[in-house]
């Protein structure tokens, strides 16, 4: 129910009065596990919380706190019993990370944590970055210059997406288009990169490296692309073959 996620009115007899008690939704950052799972209404409720940064209960609205995330994952394999996300939430999210299976080195760190849990010597968890930290870092990033050329290219690869003839490589392959959303994400996601590796600037090899996670999932291909093989990933990977930098 969405109210599991958002909270709920409780009676307080002492009080004499009902009292909002907060859902888990009211933490910094939230990880839903299987978002796939979530009945239509609870995925509802997620959207409203990732759109507004707010969620409403009881016809009241209560903001949520800053900073807020969302991290999501998505069973890929089993379908019984799920609920395909809808473009509209899709479109919230910035990023879509694809995990593989780890490698062996990974596999071995895995197997040495579960063992040290298991004993009682795994190391001390780190101290929580302060919100205002995370806040600051936000703020810096959006400062990172884009130049009037990448602007025009993080564009240009939007519109490809929905004009055949800027990228006839995909034309009848994409049921559904990037959105403007994707456009500010693309280039908030271009800054990010340049900002975790010390530049004040973004470079054309920001907006394509980090395009494939933020573009992906914004793009629906046609039924018939689909059963080619076709996916998000593989149309962003033409549209970056095919759209160039200025």
């Amino acid at each position: 129910m969405p109210a599991d996620l958002t909270g709920t009115q409780v009676f307080r007899p002492e009080a004499g009065k009902f009292e909002f008690v907060e859902g888990p939704i009211f933490h910094s950052l939230v990880l839903v596990d299987e978002i796939n799972r979530a009945p239509p209404k609870v995925q509802s409720a997620l959207l409203e919380a990732m759109a507004e940064n707010q969620v409403t209960a009881g016809g009241v609205t209560y903001a949520l706190p800053a900073p807020f995330m969302v991290v999501a994952t998505q069973n890929s394999i089993e379908h019984e019993g799920t609920f395909p996300l809808p473009e509209a939430q899709l479109d919230r999210f910035l990023m879509h990370v694809m995990i593989d299976l780890p490698d062996a080195e990974s596999e071995l760190a895995i197997l040495e944590l579960v063992e040290s849990e298991g004993a009682g010597t795994a190391p001390q968890a780190g101290k929580p970055i302060p919100s205002q930290q995370i806040l600051d870092a936000r703020a810096e990033a959006a400062q990172i210059h884009l130049a009037p050329a990448l602007k025009d290219f993080v564009v240009r690869l939007v519109m490809a997406t929905r004009d055949p003839d800027a990228a006839p490589e995909v034309h009848g392959q994409i049921e559904h288009a990037v959105s403007p959303r994707g456009t500010l994400a693309l280039a908030a996601g271009a800054r990010a990169r340049a900002y975790l590796r010390g530049r004040d600037y973004a470079i054309p090899e920001d907006v394509m490296e980090i395009a494939p996670d933020i573009l992906a999932h914004r793009i629906i291909p046609t039924w018939r692309a689909s059963a080619e093989g076709a996916t998000g990933r593989s149309l962003v990977a033409k549209l970056l073959d095919k759209v160039e930098p200025s």
